[in-house]
C-alpha cells in the first residue's frame, strides 16, 4: 500500500465516519440537537471535499495506485453507507432511498468486480447519469444533517428532494450499468 497524501486523505475520509455518525450518540448535555447536525455536517462535507481532492492530487502528483483506485470508492460507498443510515434513524430519510442507493452500490460495485475479472472493465466506466447521482447524494445528506432552517432554505425539504432524485439517478445509473454489461453476461450464460 503507497502511504502517499492521496491515500491519507482517503484514510482520513475512512475515519471521518464514525464522527459523522457518532456525533448523533453524544449526551444531550455535550452537545443540544442543532450543533450535532452542524458538527456531523461539517464531518461530512470536508469529507466530501477530500474525496475531490484526493483524486486531484493523485493525478497531479503522479501518485496515483491501484490501492488508491480501489480504497477510494470503497470510503465513498462506507460515508454516504453510514450516513444514509443515520438518516433513516433519525426519521430524515426514507428507508427505501437509503436501500435503493446501498443497493445499487453493492450491486454495481460487484458488477464491476466481475467485468474486470473477465477483462472488460473498460466499459464500466463511470457515467455521467452517474456523476449526478453522487452530486445529488452529496448535496442531499449534507442538507438532511443539517436539517435546521438555513434563513429562508427549509434545508430538510430540499434534501429529501435532493435525495429521491439521487435515488431514482441510482436506478437510472443502475440500468445504464447493466445494459454496458449485458452483451458479457448473455455471452456467459450461453456458454
Amino acid at each position: 500500500m503507497p502511504l502517499n497524501i492521496p491515500n491519507l486523505l482517503t484514510w482520513a475520509r475512512i475515519l471521518m465516519i464514525p464522527l459523522v455518525v457518532g456525533v448523533f450518540y453524544l449526551p444531550a448535555a455535550w452537545l443540544g440537537d442543532s450543533e450535532r447536525n452542524l458538527a456531523a455536517t461539517v464531518f461530512f462535507a470536508v469529507a466530501a471535499v477530500t474525496d475531490w481532492f484526493d483524486g486531484w492530487l493523485a493525478r497531479k502528483l503522479g501518485q496515483t495506485s491501484a490501492f488508491g483506485a480501489f480504497l477510494d470508492p470503497v470510503a465513498d460507498k462506507l460515508m454516504v453507507a453510514a450516513a444514509l443510515v443515520v438518516l433513516v434513524q433519525l426519521g430524515r430519510a426514507d428507508a427505501i432511498v437509503a436501500i435503493v442507493i446501498v443497493g445499487r452500490e453493492i450491486a454495481i460495485s460487484a458488477l464491476r468486480e466481475w467485468m474486470a475479472k473477465i477483462g472488460a472493465a473498460r466499459s464500466m466506466a463511470v457515467s455521467f447519469v452517474g456523476k449526478l447521482k453522487t452530486t445529488a447524494q452529496m448535496l442531499a445528506i449534507p442538507l438532511l444533517l443539517y436539517h435546521d432552517p438555513l434563513g429562508p432554505l427549509d434545508t430538510q425539504a430540499l434534501g429529501c428532494w435532493l435525495i429521491w432524485g439521487a435515488a431514482a439517478l441510482t436506478l437510472w445509473s443502475m440500468g445504464y450499468y447493466l445494459r454496458k454489461a449485458w452483451p458479457e453476461i448473455s455471452a456467459r450464460s450461453e456458454r
